[in-house]
């Protein structure tokens, strides 16, 4: 079991050791700069020749392979071509860190070695050694604004290993993909993913490429180059766009460089994270502790929690007297609904607005009385937006909605991470906290560190979620345990779970109005313990939730935030299982892919004391009748083990509380 808790190494190691005989040495082709993760496991090469490159080693093993490193400023200005140090500092941090969100635990260890090196020319390379994994910045220091042209970014593996790689076909992407598991040497130059992209490396150990930090900067992506490497490759900043609707805005003229921005400044970290089990994977905590630190002096007011969401369902509500749609006894149903079960939210999706106004409010709606009735049951509202709609009406939006009292914004269909959208997501999170508004980014490119500078932005979607059930039959649970090892380590992912129609995959078939999702009931109850959002969507409609309530019991008392997570079983793509804990009470979720599992649950992690378990676990028809689920409640203590058994496409969900003497 893999357990997040604040864990110091018995012996704590220097960053670099350049005073100790064998820290530096000659090389052919120059100097070799070597250092150590605080637990010796991973050590991290740096050559400094007529280039500079790096190398990554696990347990002597070399994982990657001399990669040459530069950045090209200016039109002829190439940081690192002809390098001279003069410079070379090292450190060493072991402290704590309390996330103001809690997503995965209420601490977490930062432990790393770094090694800063200054050369000729204003500019510095910081790398760093956790026990994790690697990652690296450059830094640079100039007077006046710089125009980036290039960046080289290179991933040499040691081996054609296996990757699965979230295959794009252009930078106008949403960035939500299926993971095509492949050799790299398959992959060529002119295919390309989104990150994260994950490498099994042998094994058992697996690579993780990432970043962090990513602030007045385009987003990185990877090509292949038909060998065992991946390549960076970034969108050019806009030119010119064109808006062939409200939601697309596409860019179809780039400039031949990536960025104009300060010269002096830090940019994007490049993480290699590093895993010596799948577990590890969930666990990984680097995407946060290399971010830019907390930009807001209150956050007090940033409360997390579940949303009564209508858009997947169709506002399918029934046994009402009102026609159901988008309307105000619609809505004010959805707010009833939430106030009977304690949901923080409930959201007004597309069709709120007039599209392409959002000062043009649905006639539909009679906004005041809404708002009255959320206040009077102490449910906030949260408002989607198509975020050129948004910018277009930027401060007029932002003023009425504070005037409204709105608690939240969806911003949506961003659909690019070039220099200029990047900058985007900022002025959104900090607008949006300057009024005490929580954000949630859908149509997004993955988590690069924001949440931590801005820990208003709960959750982002570019991830394959829920909503792709209503017109596809790809969403398979297969896909479902997948996305906890790859996705889920770039930060928070807005999938939107939460259906009570489900059918087994050869039984499916997308409906878009009354949609079904793959998979048992109890692999859909498993996702709200497995996967990761602190602004976690309740997906089906009210009256299906209603007419369930032993699930909605459940699914009203999981929290969305957690103090502590435990790895209890893991395996890319075909199972996961983990227990999470919110003060005293714990939680675990066990999710199957294509094929069933029988696991045996020790429940050693557990404080001594009298404990009740409450699981829901596959029906024993739950293979050919996906809803068929029974609900299960007996005492346990830490001494206790209990075998489940999942379907396949199954789960298993259970909450553990003190047993009341």
């Amino acid at each position: 079991m893999k357990r997040i808790k604040a864990r110091y190494p018995v012996i704590f190691m220097l960053t670099a050791i350049f005073f100790i005989p064998g820290g530096y040495s000659r090389a052919a082709y120059g100097m070799d700069y070597i250092f150590f993760s605080p637990g010796r496991e991973i050590k991290v090469k740096v050559r400094v020749g007529k280039n500079i490159s790096y190398s990554v080693f696990h347990k002597g093993k070399e994982l990657l392979k001399p990669a040459v490193i530069s950045m090209t400023i200016n039109k002829d200005v190439v940081l690192g071509k002809n390098p001279k140090v003069t410079s070379v500092k090292q450190r060493s941090v072991n402290r704590k860190i309390h996330p103001v969100v809690r997503q995965k635990s209420k601490e977490i260890l930062e432990n790393y070695s770094e090694l800063a090196m200054g050369f000729a020319g204003d500019y510095s390379i910081v790398f760093r050694a956790f026990n994790e994994g690697a990652a690296y910045r450059f830094e640079t220091r100039f007077n006046r604004e710089i125009r980036v042209e290039a960046e080289q970014v290179e991933f040499n593996f040691s081996a054609d290993n296996t990757v699965y790689f979230p295959e794009e076909e252009s930078f106008f992407s949403h960035n939500e993909r299926y993971y095509i598991k492949q050799s790299l040497s398959d992959i060529a130059a002119d295919k390309m993913c989104s990150l994260p992209v994950l490498i099994a490396a042998g094994k058992g150990v697996k690579i993780l490429i990432t970043e962090s930090g990513l602030k007045d900067y385009p987003g990185l992506w990877l090509r292949g180059n038909h060998n065992h490497s991946l390549v960076g490759k970034f969108p050019g900043y806009p030119l010119k766009t064109a808006q062939p609707r409200d939601r697309d805005v596409k860019v179809v003229e780039y400039a031949n460089f990536m960025a104009e921005t300060k010269g002096t400044r830090t940019f994007p970290w490049r993480i290699i994270a590093i895993a010596e089990n799948d577990g590890e994977l969930i666990t990984n905590q680097l995407t946060y502790l290399l971010a830019e630190p907390l930009q807001l002096s209150d956050t007090s007011w940033i409360k997390p929690g579940k949303v009564a969401w209508d858009w997947f369902n169709y506002n399918n509500v029934y046994g009402v007297d009102f026609r159901a749609g988008i309307n105000t006894a619609t809505y004010k149903y959805y707010i009833d609904f939430a106030a009977k079960y304690g949901i923080e939210y409930i959201i007004l999706d597309e069709g709120w607005y007039k599209l392409g106004n959002l000062l043009d409010v649905n006639p539909e709606i009679d906004m005041d009385e809404l708002l009255a009735h959320a206040g009077e049951k102490d449910v906030g509202i949260i408002l989607w937006v198509v975020w050129k709609t948004l910018d277009d009406r930027f401060s007029e939006a932002f003023d009425r909605f504070e005037k409204w009292g709105i608690k939240g914004i969806k911003v949506d269909f961003m659909q690019r991470d070039d220099q200029w959208m990047v900058n985007y997501y900022y002025k959104v999170a900090a607008e949006a906290a300057k009024r005490q508004m929580i954000v949630d980014f859908h149509g997004s490119y993955k988590p690069s560190g924001l949440r931590r500078a801005y820990p208003n932005v709960l959750t982002r979607e570019g991830v394959k979620g829920l909503e792709q059930t209503k017109w596809s039959d790809k969403l398979t649970p297969e896909h479902n345990v997948t996305i906890p090892f790859i996705r889920m380590v770039a930060g928070p992912m807005d999938y939107t779970p939460g259906a009570m129609r489900h059918a087994q995959e050869e039984n499916f078939h997308p409906v878009f109005k009354r949609p079904l999702s793959m998979g048992t009931r109890c692999h859909q109850l498993a996702m709200y313990v497995v996967f990761e959002s602190p602004l976690q969507m309740l997906a089906d409609s009210p009256s299906n939730y209603l007419r369930e309530p032993e699930c909605m019991e459940f699914l009203a008392k999981v929290p969305t935030v957690w103090d502590e997570t435990i790895v209890l079983y893991a395996q890319v793509a075909d199972h996961v299982a983990l227990a999470r804990r919110s003060e005293d009470d714990w939680y675990i979720g066990a999710m199957a892919g294509k094929s069933g599992r029988e696991l045996l649950i020790d429940f050693s992690f557990l404080e001594a004391g009298d404990y009740t378990i409450e699981c829901f676990r596959d029906g024993i028809n739950a293979d050919r009748c996906a809803v068929d689920y029974k609900k299960i409640t007996k005492n346990i203590t830490a001494k206790d083990k209990m075998k489940i058994k999942l379907v396949n496409g199954g789960g298993w969900a259970a909450r553990i509380y003190r047993r009341e003497k």
